[in-house]
């Protein structure tokens, strides 16, 4: 009977819209929707998740933490074993109050830093009618156990529509990306760029807001008429005295959608537009077969005994499906060229058999 309950169970949160998989505003520590388990007990197919627009997944202390975007919560799944995300547990920490009127949060990512951990994430609060940055932050060890304490909203410089954040550390700085538009003209959101500034601490942003990237090739302008040109969901990734800062592609209606490529020495000044050189092709993507389509918004983990590095990213099993929840979280491992910058290879098919992630 028990096993019986936990598949039915399992059933609802599949077939059930994301809004409605869980009683906002309850704390309790609830299984999330399943995929099929694994063929081997060495190997796994994708999805991890098979609901999971922007997956964010950090490692801290044996387990690894992954956020995604719901729409109207925030969510903290905890696992030892990134194959097994998909039989994990999650704690909702936070939902979106009545008053004021909270909606469209999005891309949440989990950061240690000082100590602390901190939420950053984007949400449309009344009576603002654009997307602004928003923190929440908990001094706990574990961030499914702690309290955590809304510090509002993250005013970054020029106060203009934000989503999409993410922290550097590097050489004992903060920095903090994004992607936003270059005006306060709703008009202008058919123009999504990419943004950074210096902070002083995870709560504080300083200096100029910086201009690093806009779209400006044809396989960052596909998409809809009202939104054609983005550079979104900027991600970081450091190795070897080089900052690369990854970003989505296009907009997320298409099946375009892909990764592009920043790249930066890690000593130079990072406020400094021209310290960046942008890849002049995708680095991951565009893909439109093999249930791979409208692949982008990523994040990266290394394994916990450093011998391998992950890609972690949505897409879509269909064509034409858009922006909506039929995204779901992926992962393959990738390598490094010759010349210091990292090779992802191409997306891999729902049926292809991977190898779990070394130590698992």
């Amino acid at each position: 009977m028990k096993n019986f309950l936990i598949a039915l169970l399992g059933i609802v949160l599949l077939t059930g819209p994301i809004a409605c998989r869980k009683t906002p505003g309850t704390n309790a520590v609830v299984p999330p929707s399943q995929t099929p388990p694994a063929d081997t007990s060495t190997r796994f197919r994708n999805p991890l998740l098979t609901v999971g627009p922007d997956p964010w997944v950090i490692y801290q202390d044996g387990f690894y933490y992954a956020m995604h975007t719901t729409g109207n919560d925030l969510r903290i799944y905890k696992t030892p074993k990134m194959s097994q995300l998909g039989t994990s547990t999650y704690r909702t920490v936070w939902s979106a109050p009545g008053t004021p009127a909270t909606r469209d949060v999005w891309a949440p990512e989990l950061h240690r830093a000082n100590n602390r951990w901190y939420i950053y994430y984007a949400a449309l609060v009344a009576p603002n009618t654009q997307h602004r940055m928003y923190v929440l932050e908990t001094d706990a060890a574990d961030p499914l156990t702690g309290t955590w304490t809304a510090r509002g909203e993250l005013k970054l410089p020029d106060n203009r529509w934000a989503i999409d954040g993410t922290l550097l550390q590097l050489n004992g700085k903060l920095y903090y990306a994004w992607s936003g538009w270059e005006s306060a003209n709703a008009a202008d959101g058919r123009h999504q760029n990419i943004y950074f500034c210096a902070m002083t601490d995870p709560l504080t942003p300083t200096g100029p807001r910086i201009r690093v990237s806009s779209p400006e090739y044809d396989w960052e302008k596909q998409g809809s008429p009202r939104e054609p040109n983005v550079n979104e969901g900027p991600e970081f990734l450091t190795r070897n005295g080089k900052v690369f800062l990854v970003y989505s592609a296009s907009h997320c209606s298409t099946d375009a959608y892909a990764l592009g490529m920043l790249t930066a020495n890690a000593t130079a000044d990072l406020t400094n537009p021209a310290s960046w050189t942008k890849s002049a092709t995708p680095v991951f993507g565009p893909t439109a077969a093999n249930g791979t389509y409208g692949i982008g918004h990523n994040s990266f983990f290394q394994t916990p005994d450093q011998k391998e590095d992950w890609l972690v990213y949505h897409a879509n099993p269909q064509a034409g499906q858009g922006c909506a929840d039929n995204r779901s979280v992926r992962m393959q491992p990738f390598t490094w060229k010759p010349d210091g910058s990292p090779d992802f290879g191409t997306p891999v098919s729902l049926t292809t058999l991977l190898k779990k992630p070394s130590g698992e």
